[in-house]
């Protein structure tokens, strides 16, 4: 069950640190606080919690290097929450490893819908023991070994570049990929001008699902930042 994940909130400030103890000590998570850089690294070496919500502007460390660090060595997913809304700041914090990122103000409800999907995808993974050989979302069906994909029983047909962004995109269900992280997997070497070759691409791969049969949308554009595979199931929960 979720509710017994342990849940690590990093936040300086006392008002909306103990809004976020209230909220998921509501909805039954156990948690442990951290009020500073310092503090969130013991508590993420030593409990190991399934999920950190992290505050990028801490008294002692940019949150930045918060995430790199513990990048070092879990995949723990880290849901930066921060009252920095640049396109910049995001694209820094989800470079460096953030799985996603919330602007404060922030609804009490759109954070635990971004927890639960957080950790469903923790659930997902732990309880895989290893990649399977055939990806299922909702209609979406990906057959990695032939090298296939399908909506329903009505295979896509996709181009190379397509099948693997669709791959790239499917093997980080939930998680937003910035424009960089996907040229550089998909292509290895880019430019700045390829965002809007990307672009094009993700375009008719979004197509082809759609007319494939699907109701819902599959890929999720963040303007700006880069795009997310939403987990099709859980889409009452997803944020829009």
């Amino acid at each position: 069950m979720n509710n017994k994940s342990l849940i690590l909130v990093v936040e300086d400030d006392a008002a909306v640190r103990n809004l976020m103890a209230v909220a998921l000590d509501t909805q039954g998570y156990r948690y442990h606080l951290a009020r500073n850089g310092a503090e969130a690294l013991i508590e993420a070496s030593s409990h190991q919690p399934a999920v950190m919500l992290l505050d990028l502007g801490l008294p002692d460390m940019e949150g930045v290097d918060i995430i790199r660090r513990v990048r070092s060595w879990t995949a723990m997913p880290i849901i930066v929450i921060s009252a920095r809304s640049e396109d910049a700041d995001k694209v820094e914090a989800l470079d460096a490893g953030a799985d996603d990122y919330l602007t404060k103000p922030f609804s009490v409800d759109e954070l635990m819908a971004r927890l639960r999907v957080a950790l469903r995808r923790v659930n997902a993974d732990g309880s895989a023991g290893g990649e399977s050989a055939v990806y299922e979302n909702g209609g979406l069906r990906i057959d990695y070994a032939a090298g296939c994909a399908w909506i329903g029983e009505r295979e896509i047909h996709l181009t190379p570049i397509e099948y693997k962004l669709l791959c790239l995109l499917a093997r980080n269900t939930g998680k937003v990929l910035t424009h960089n992280y996907i040229l550089k997997e998909i292509w290895g070497s880019y430019t700045a001008s390829d965002v809007g070759s990307l672009r094009v691409f993700m375009a008719t791969l979004r197509k082809k699902l759609q007319t494939g049969g699907g109701e819902q949308p599959y890929i999720q554009t963040h303007i700006g930042i880069g795009y997310r595979m939403l987990k099709q199931d859980v889409r009452a929960e997803e944020v829009p």
